[in-house]
């Protein structure tokens, strides 16, 4: 990518953090994978590092860096093979902080974003439900005023961190009569009385940990209210654009390693007397992902500029996240492709990248949802407003 949006400065970042992630995460990647636990002292060492402060205010031990720092984070991520690694590390410090930097106080902040940042507390996003998947206005966990508390009930599924992080940042019905209107959203210790979860088995992402979890009569102070009550389901929407286009980044990303790898492959790799990158079948397949790969890359810098400038792109985010994850399925397919039979073989990298990306037009809002939201947006006309606005 030319320098329109990386400078020198994010070149050096991008090769420190190469250094450090093939230091301290590659060597680990097969365990993880096998155990479906990451090491806790990992998560210290990115805190140390500066990674999960690259956006965030100073004041809480944050960088206060641009974006394209956040960009390069989920890029190199990718390259490190384990799709449940870099998800486990971006669901913590762009769902679940996310949340803690835009809606909470200052004693929410100092509490929790302040050693998030730092590496000393791990946080997931609890959204998604049982019963309801994409569909965030029908979601059935109620959380009930009582005095100076709320009483939780109702459970959460596919949640990355779920079983092992150490709060949760909970999205519940405070009035359930107003549907959409009556959504608010909390932090939970997750040693709080009533909390459990349970850990799922999953096709891909097996190194992070992927839990169901219950309320049961969970008691949350009222002061672990973030933002004004009711408007959580605003909240998600706005949030929504960062976590669509970190899907979509995270897509190019791979899709450009599945790609430089197989080429690399098919340049070594010879058949009926010359390399397989000769043939012009294979070699004109190749090409035309790349194209297509590029043209997803090119789009989500340009809208990681906007974003970056405090634009509203949820329309944008939410392409970004739909036509990138379609096109890093079909290109790791086809490179899976040309390996052949290593292809299918687990000590090849291909087998992990295409079960791990299968996830992409999944998670964070299923296609079929991106497309709805899309139609609304563009047949019918209808707009959204930052919660701000709301």
């Amino acid at each position: 990518m030319d320098n329109r949006y990386l400078s020198e400065e994010h070149r050096l970042f991008r090769e420190s953090l190469k250094d450090f992630l093939k230091k301290e995460v590659v060597p680990h990647v097969d365990r993880w994978e096998q155990t479906g636990s990451i090491d806790r002292e990992v998560w210290k060492k990115f805190g140390d590092m500066g990674y999960f402060g690259l956006h965030y205010p100073e004041v809480y031990g944050g960088l206060d860096l641009d974006l394209f720092y956040t960009l390069i984070l989920l890029e190199e991520l990718q390259c490190v093979n384990s799709g449940g690694f870099a998800a486990a590390i971006w669901a913590h410090v762009y769902l679940a902080m996310t949340h803690l930097a835009k809606e909470g106080d200052e004693r929410i902040k100092q509490e929790y974003l302040a050693p998030s940042i730092t590496g000393d507390k791990i946080g997931c996003l609890c959204i998604t439900e049982p019963f309801g998947g994409s569909d965030v206005a029908g979601m059935r966990s109620i959380a009930k005023k009582d005095g100076d508390h709320y009483i939780l009930n109702g459970s959460k599924t596919f949640i990355t961190n779920g079983v092992y992080s150490d709060y949760l940042v909970v999205a519940a019905k405070t009035s359930p009569e107003l549907g959409n209107k009556g959504i608010s959203i909390f932090v939970v210790d997750r040693d709080t009385p009533g909390v459990s979860a349970t850990k799922l088995d999953k096709l891909g992402w097996r190194a992070s940990d992927t839990g169901e979890i219950a309320f049961d009569n969970v008691k949350i102070p009222v002061a672990n209210l973030m933002g004004e009550e009711g408007k959580g389901f605003a909240y998600i929407m706005q949030h929504f654009a960062l976590e669509r286009l970190v899907m979509g980044i995270n897509a190019h990303a791979r899709a450009e390693f599945a790609l430089d790898y197989a080429l690399q492959y098919m340049s070594e790799r010879t058949a009926f007397g010359k390399n397989i990158n000769s043939f012009q079948a294979l070699r004109h397949t190749m090409v035309e992902h790349y194209a297509e790969m590029e043209v997803c890359k090119e789009y989500n810098y340009a809208i990681t500029a906007r974003l970056d400038k405090g634009e509203y792109v949820v329309k944008e985010a939410t392409i970004s996240k739909l036509m990138s994850t379609k096109m890093a399925d079909k290109v790791i397919y086809d490179c899976l492709q040309m390996l052949g039979g290593y292809g299918y073989m687990e000590e090849y990298p291909m087998a992990r990248m295409l079960r791990d990306s299968r996830l992409g037009p999944i998670g964070g809002g299923t296609s079929e949802i991106l497309k709805e939201i899309l139609s609304k947006m563009i047949v019918d006309k209808k707009s959204y407003k930052p919660a701000t606005d709301v």
